[in-house]
């Protein structure tokens, strides 16, 4: 049976130097490689790499068309709160929820929606 080992999400982008901007300066992550022949690049922060690409000629792009978020697990989610509600446009704010993750949303520039949750057992233990 085949096993799966790993996600790395490509986010369409119609700007991709704006778009790694964004994951870089707002969010911290670190660009690997970029292409602009193919209009791609990737980034990575701590266990997290994503790719960026500019829809190619074959695709039907409109603007986003992924019916989703994109969920990220972190440590101390109040904090990530405190750096990034000022900096980026906000979808929901910080709050623990009954399924005892404390988390909140935000949208990058091109519109997705990135989720930063924490589990509550965590930040006791982290206390």
């Amino acid at each position: 049976m085949s096993k799966y080992t790993f996600l790395r999400p490509v986010l369409w982008t119609q700007n991709l130097d704006e778009t790694i901007g964004f994951y870089t300066h707002i969010l911290g992550f670190t660009l690997l490689g970029r292409n602009d022949n193919w209009q791609w690049a990737s980034l990575k922060k701590d266990d997290i790499q994503i790719m960026l690409s500019k829809p190619n000629k074959h695709e039907k792009f409109e603007g986003i068309s992924f019916t989703g978020s994109f969920y990220f697990n972190v440590e101390k989610v109040d904090e990530l709160w405190e750096n990034l509600k000022t900096k980026a446009k906000i979808c929901y704010e910080i709050e623990t929820f009954e399924w005892e993750m404390r988390e909140f949303a935000i949208y990058d520039n091109n519109g997705y929606i990135l989720q930063f949750g924490e589990p509550v057992n965590e930040i006791s233990k982290a206390e």
